[in-house]
C-alpha cells in the first residue's frame, strides 16, 4: 500500500491521465512579465499604427516613423533585458527580444505593403526592414552593456543606460541604410 504523501510526488497531470494547466499561473499576474511582453511588441505595434494611419509613399530617406520604429525596438529590447536577473540573462533577453521584435516588424511591413512590386520593395517593407536592422544593431550595442547594468539594483538604470546607448547607435546607423 502507498503512503498518502507519495500521492503529491506525482504530478496531477500524470494522476489524471491528461495534461492540465498549472494550478498557479502567476507569471501573467506579475508586472515584469507585462513589461517584457510589451517590450517585444512595441516596435511592431508602432509600425502597424504608422502603416495603418499613413503608409510611406517613398523609400528614399528615413521618415519620422522609421526613426520611431527603430527606437521603439531598441527601447523595448532594453526593457526586456532590464527585467532579467543576471548578466547572461540580461544579454540574451535584450538580444532575443530584439530579434523577435525585428522579425514581427518586417512581417508587419510585408503584410501592410498592399501592392507587390517587382525589382524593388514596397515603401512599407523598405522602412520596416531598415528600422528593424537599425534597431537590431542598436540592440546589439545595448545587449553588450546590459550585463554590466544587470548588477545594478535599480531597474530603471538597468533599462535606461542600455536604451540610451542602443538608441544612439540606431540613430547613427539608420541614415546609412538609406544611403545617406
Amino acid at each position: 500500500m502507498r503512503d498518502p504523501a507519495d500521492k503529491d510526488a506525482v504530478p496531477i497531470s500524470v494522476r489524471l491521465g491528461t495534461v492540465v494547466a498549472p494550478e498557479d499561473p502567476e507569471d501573467w499576474r506579475r508586472p515584469l512579465t507585462w513589461v517584457a511582453a510589451l517590450g517585444m511588441l512595441i516596435a511592431p505595434l508602432v509600425a502597424l499604427a504608422w502603416f495603418w494611419l499613413g503608409a510611406p509613399r517613398t523609400s528614399s530617406a528615413p521618415l519620422p516613423g522609421t526613426w520611431a520604429v527603430a527606437l521603439a525596438l531598441v527601447v523595448g529590447a532594453s526593457a526586456v533585458g532590464g527585467t532579467q536577473i543576471g548578466g547572461l540573462r540580461a544579454f540574451t533577453g535584450t538580444l532575443g527580444s530584439a530579434l523577435f521584435a525585428a522579425l514581427l516588424t518586417v512581417v508587419v511591413g510585408l503584410v501592410t505593403a498592399g501592392e507587390r512590386q517587382v525589382g524593388v520593395a514596397s515603401p512599407t517593407l523598405a522602412h520596416a526592414f531598415a528600422a528593424a536592422v537599425a534597431g537590431l544593431i542598436g540592440s546589439l550595442a545595448a545587449s553588450g552593456v546590459a550585463p554590466v547594468c544587470a548588477r545594478s539594483p535599480s531597474r530603471p538604470r538597468r533599462i535606461i543606460l542600455p536604451a540610451v546607448l542602443g538608441s544612439a547607435v540606431a540613430v547613427a546607423v539608420l541614415p546609412a541604410l538609406f544611403g545617406a
